[in-house]
C-alpha cells in the first residue's frame, strides 16, 4: 500500500482528508485440489448423488487455512473424474454446506442434473433437515420457532448475529422442539426451513440457549468431555432422487463424543 506515492510500512497510518491512497490487490490463486485417500461414511451412493455423514473438523471445501483435507479432496478421491467439474472447479458437487465442527449428513451431486436438482431442493424449502443439537440451560416452551434475520456481525466479520433486513439481514427461521432434558443441559430437535450461515448457532444463542462448545456463539464450557466444537448434528436428510423422484431419508449415527457425552449426563441424573 502506498500513501501519497510512498510505501507505508507501518500497521496504523493516519490518512487524512486529501491524502491518495493505492493498493495493489494480488491476483487470487485458486486451490489446486489433488485427489486425497480421505475415509468418508457414506450414507447412501447412486450414479446421481452420495450421502455423507460429515466428521468433526472437516471443512467442506477449500478456503483460508484449509487448502487441503476437506470434503472436496476426499470426494475427488472417492468419485474421480466423475466428480470433475460439476459445480465448478473449487467447490465441485457441492449442494450445501455444514460448519467445520457441525457432523452428520450433507449430500453431494455427481452429475450437473442432480445438482441443479438438488440445489432447488434447498432454495424451495422442500428439502428436510433434520439436526440434533446439545444446548446450554432449559427452554421456557417444548417447542417452537425462531424467525430472526442474520447478517454478517457488523464488528467480527468471521461471525454472524441478528440483523435486521433493513440493515442487510435476510430472513431466517428455524423451528426446535425439545428432546430430552440433562440437568443443566437440553437435547433439542431443529429443523432448518431457511439455511443461513450458522443459522441455529446463532438463534440458539438469541434464546440465550448457546449450543454446547460453540466458543463463537457464548459457550465452550464443557461437563467434562473433551469436544472439537459446537454439540451440533445433521441426523437426518430427506429429499427427492432427481432422477427417480423417489424419497431418500439418511440418518446419521451420532459421533463417538456425542455418545460419550449422553452417557455422561444421563449417568448423573440417576
Amino acid at each position: 500500500m502506498q500513501v501519497n506515492g510512498e510505501v507505508c510500512d507501518r500497521k496504523k497510518e493516519l490518512v487524512c482528508e486529501g491524502d491518495r491512497v493505492e493498493i495493489t490487490v494480488p491476483v487470487a490463486t485458486p486451490y489446486e485440489l489433488i485427489p486425497e485417500n480421505i475415509p468418508l461414511d457414506i450414507l447412501y451412493e447412486d450414479d446421481q448423488l452420495l450421502i455423507i455423514n460429515k466428521s468433526a473438523g472437516m471443512v467442506v471445501h477449500p478456503a483460508p487455512g484449509h487448502p487441503t483435507g476437506t470434503l472436496v479432496h476426499a470426494l475427488l478421491g472417492h468419485c474421480g473424474k466423475q466428480l470433475t467439474g460439476v459445480g465448478g472447479v473449487q467447490r465441485p458437487g457441492i449442494v450445501h454446506r455444514l460448519d467445520k465442527n457441525t457432523t452428520g449428513a450433507i449430500v453431494v451431486a455427481k452429475t450437473e442434473l442432480a445438482l441443479h436438482h438438488l440445489q432447488g431442493q434447498i432454495q424451495a424449502k422442500t428439502a428436510k433437515r433434520e439436526y440434533l443439537g446439545l444446548v446450554n440451560g432449559a427452554p421456557k416452551e417444548l417447542q417452537g420457532s425462531i424467525n430472526q434475520p442474520i447478517g454478517r456481525h457488523p464488528k467480527h466479520r468471521k461471525k454472524m448475529a441478528i440483523i435486521p433486513v433493513e440493515a442487510g439481514g435476510r430472513t431466517a427461521i428455524t423451528h426446535w422442539k425439545t428432546v430430552e432434558r440433562l440437568g443443566n443441559y437440553t437435547l433439542m430437535h431443529f429443523q432448518l426451513e431457511t439455511g443461513r450461515t450458522h443459522q441455529i448457532r446463532v438463534h440458539s444463542a438469541y434464546l440465550n440457549l448457546p449450543i454446547l462448545g460453540d466458543d463463537a456463539y457464548g459457550s465452550a464450557r464443557s461437563p467434562g468431555v473433551k469436544l472439537p466444537g459446537q454439540v451440533l448434528h445433521a441426523f437426518r436428510l430427506t429429499l427427492q432422487h432427481p432422477v427417480t423422484h423417489e424419497t431418500i431419508s439418511a440418518e446419521a449415527s451420532l459421533p463417538p463424543h456425542w455418545e460419550k457425552l449422553l452417557v455422561q449426563l444421563r449417568t448423573r441424573m440417576r
